[in-house]
C-alpha cells in the first residue's frame, strides 16, 4: 500500500485492489445538515446504509456541457493504475476513462456494466470458469475493438508470475490459470487454477493489451498519460507545470452522451481545498472535522452531502521480531486498555447519532457480513493491568518496566489535528495502566515510504479505503509472508490464519465465505494484529446545482449523468 490523501468517494467500478492506505482522518469525518447557510449540525448514522446523497437528477434536468473541477493532492507518477507507483488519486482520475465489468448501487448490490460487457457468468466451479461477453460496440480510443486479448494480457501481467511487471497487487489474478478466446474475439473465458471468491472484482480499469503485453510497456508506456483508453472520457491534457489534468468527452464513445464536456483535476494541498471551493475554484471536496464541516455548511452556494463511506480509521501494531510489541499477549493487553468508545464519542458525539466503534476488520457496519468480533479486546483497564503484570511488565513509578526496558511505545500518524486528538485520548488511557505513549506526527509525503513501511513505529494510525469486495483485504493485509509482506504493515500473522484466509477466499458460496471471514476476523483480533476504531461518516461539500455527484456510500458513480442543473 502507498500513502494517499483523501479524495472524493467516486467509484463507478471497484478495483481488485480493494483497500488503500489513507494518511489523513477522513474516517473520522463528522456529519452535518445539507442546507447551505444552515449552521445547525444534525445527527446521522456512521454506518453504511442503502441510500446515498448525490442530488439525483434525470439527464433532461441537466445542462448539456460544463466543466467539473476537482482536486488531487499530488501529480501522478504514472497513469497506469495497476502499477506500484500509482495511488488512489490516480485511480480516481483514470476511472472516468477505462472499462470495468461491475457497478454497485447504494446498498452494495452488484450489476454488470452493460456499456462494456453484455454478460458475465460463472459457468463452472470445477474448475472455476467465468465467461465475459464484451459489448460489440466497445472500442478503444483509437477505434480498435476491445477483445479477449486485452483481458488475457492484463490477467498475465497482474498474475505476479513475472516479477518484472511492477504491479501494485496480484489478488485474484494470481489464482487465474489463463484466459482464452470464446466464441469470437468479443468473448473471454477465464479459468482459475484456484477458486477465488471475489472473482467479480477482476478486470476493473481494464487496460489495452499494448499497455500490458510486456514488462517494459506496463512499466513505462503510460507513465505520462494513457496511450489508449475506452471510457466516456479521455485524457486530453496533462500539464505538469500547471499541475493540471483535463478529461474531455471521448469522440469514440458508443454509449449515452455524458452531460459534462470536461473534468479538470488540479493538484492542491489538502488544507487549501475548502478555500478553493468557497472561492468558486472547485466544485466538490471531501471535508472532515467539525470546524471544516461548519465552515462549509455556512458558505453560500455550498451544500454538504452525507453518506457513510467505505473507509475506517484504525491502529496497526508493529509485531516484528525484536519490536517492543512482538508478543501478541502484550498487544492484546494494550488494545484492552484503549477506550475505543471514548475515542469515537469524543470525536463524533452530538454529530453522529449513537457514535460507536467499528468492531470488524473485514466488513463495515451496515455491510452484509458485519458482526462484532471484538470481545477479546473489549475495554477493560483493570484486566489490561493484570495481563501486563503477568507478562512481567511491572510498575516502576508511572511507567512499567521489564528487564530494564520501559514500556514506552511510539505512535506515528499524519500531522493533522484529528489524528492527534485521537492519540491524546489513547495516551491518557494507556497512562492509566502504566504505559507511556509518545506521539509522533509526520507530513503525508514519506509517512509510509520512510516511516511505516520500514517498520519505524510501535503503533501507527491511518485509515483503510475499502470497497464492495471485502475479502481481498484478507490476503493483502492480514496474511503474513516474511518474504512478501504486502500491506501487512505490522508483520503480524500465523500459519493458522494464513490457512483460514486461503480457505475463505477460495469459497464460492457467498454465505459460507462470510462465515469463514468472520472466523478469520476473530483470529485477527486474538493475534492483536490491529484495532479498528471508527467508520467514516463521509461528508462531501459540493457546489449547489451539481447533480448525481457527492456522498456515494457503496454506490458506483455514473459518469454519464454527472452534471449541473439547468
Amino acid at each position: 500500500m502507498r500513502p494517499v490523501q483523501p479524495t472524493r468517494n467516486r467509484r463507478r467500478r471497484t478495483r481488485t485492489v480493494i483497500v488503500r492506505a489513507l494518511t489523513v482522518g477522513t474516517a473520522l469525518a463528522l456529519l452535518v445538515g445539507c442546507g447551505s447557510g444552515d449552521s445547525e449540525v444534525k445527527s446521522g448514522s456512521n454506518a453504511l446504509g442503502s441510500t446515498n446523497d448525490i442530488n439525483p437528477q434525470e439527464p433532461s434536468a441537466l445542462r448539456d456541457g460544463g466543466n467539473l473541477r476537482l482536486a488531487i493532492t499530488n501529480f501522478p507518477a504514472t497513469f497506469n493504475s495497476h502499477h506500484v507507483d500509482s495511488d488512489y488519486d490516480l485511480s480516481e482520475v483514470v476511472d472516468w476513462t477505462l472499462p470495468g465489468p461491475i457497478t454497485s448501487n447504494a446498498a452494495g448490490e452488484l450489476s454488470i456494466d452493460h456499456n462494456f460487457f453484455t454478460d458475465i457468468a460463472l459457468t463452472e466451479t470445477n474448475p472455476q470458469r467465468v465467461v465475459y461477453t464484451i459489448n460489440p460496440k466497445a472500442v478503444w480510443s483509437d477505434g480498435s475493438p476491445i477483445t479477449w486479448e486485452d483481458l488475457r494480457s492484463q490477467a498475465e501481467a497482474l498474475s505476479g508470475r513475472n516479477t518484472e511487471y511492477r504491479v501494485d497487487a496480484t489478488q485474484g489474478y494470481s489464482r487465474l490459470a489463463g484466459v482464452e478466446r470464446g466464441v469470437d474475439d468479443r468473448q473471454a473465458i477465464a479459468t482459475f487454477g484456484q477458486h477465488y471468491a471475489d472473482w467479480r472484482g477482476l478486470f476493473s480499469q481494464l487496460m489495452p493489451k499494448e499497455s500490458t503485453e510486456t514488462p517494459q510497456a506496463f512499466n513505462e508506456r503510460d507513465r505520462n498519460g494513457l496511450a489508449k483508453s475506452a471510457g466516456p472520457f479521455v485524457i486530453t491534457s496533462v500539464d505538469r507545470a500547471q499541475q493540471r489534468i483535463v478529461l474531455s468527452r471521448n469522440p469514440k464513445w458508443w454509449g449515452e452522451t455524458p452531460k459534462l464536456d470536461t473534468v479538470t483535476y488540479s493538484v492542491l494541498d489538502y488544507s487549501a481545498r475548502l478555500n478553493a471551493l468557497q472561492n468558486n475554484e472547485l466544485d466538490a471536496i471531501d471535508i472532515s472535522g467539525i470546524e471544516e464541516v461548519k465552515s462549509a455548511t455556512n458558505s453560500p452556494g455550498i451544500i454538504v452531502r452525507r453518506a457513510s463511506r467505505p473507509s475506517n480509521s484504525h491502529i496497526t501494531f508493529n509485531g516484528a521480531q525484536g519490536s517492543i510489541l512482538a508478543d501478541p499477549r502484550l498487544r492484546v493487553a494494550i488494545a484492552k486498555a484503549i477506550d475505543r468508545q471514548g475515542v469515537v464519542t469524543a470525536l463524533q458525539n452530538g454529530i453522529v447519532e449513537n457514535p460507536k466503534p467499528l468492531n470488524n476488520h473485514i466488513y463495515l457496519d451496515g455491510q452484509k457480513g458485519y458482526q462484532d468480533n471484538s470481545a477479546v479486546i473489549a475495554y477493560n483497564p483493570d484486566e489490561a493491568a493484570r495481563m501486563l503484570d503477568e507478562l512481567g511488565w511491572k510498575l516502576n513509578g508511572d511507567v512499567r518496566e521489564k528487564d530494564g526496558r520501559k514500556l514506552v511505545i511510539r505512535d506515528v500518524m499524519f500531522q493533522q489535528d484529528t489524528w492527534v486528538q485521537m492519540a491524546q485520548i489513547m495516551q491518557q488511557n494507556l497512562a492509566r495502566v502504566g504505559v507511556k505513549l509518545e506521539i509522533q506526527t509526520f507530513p503525508g509525503n514519506g509517512l509510509f515510504t520512510d516511516v511505516i513501511d520500514p517498520g519505524n513505529f510501535d503503533i501507527a494510525q491511518f485509515s483503510w479505503q475499502r470497497s464492495i469486495f471485502p475479502l481481498g483485504a484478507l490476503p493483502q493485509i492480514y496474511a503474513y509472508d516474511p518474504a512478501n509482506t504486502l500491506s501487512n504493515k505490522g508483520r503480524i500473522g500465523s500459519p493458522e490464519l494464513n490457512a483460514l484466509i486461503e480457505q475463505t477466499i477460495s469459497e464460492l458460496d457467498p454465505e459460507k465465505a462470510i462465515e469463514l471471514a468472520n472466523k478469520a476476523d476473530r483470529m485477527i483480533f486474538e493475534l492483536g494484529h490491529s484495532v479498528p476504531v471508527a467508520q467514516s461518516a463521509g461528508n462531501v461539500a459540493v457546489r449547489a446545482g451539481l447533480a448525481n455527484f457527492g456522498a456515494f456510500g457503496l454506490a458506483s458513480t455514473d459518469y454519464l449523468r454527472v452534471g449541473f442543473e439547468k
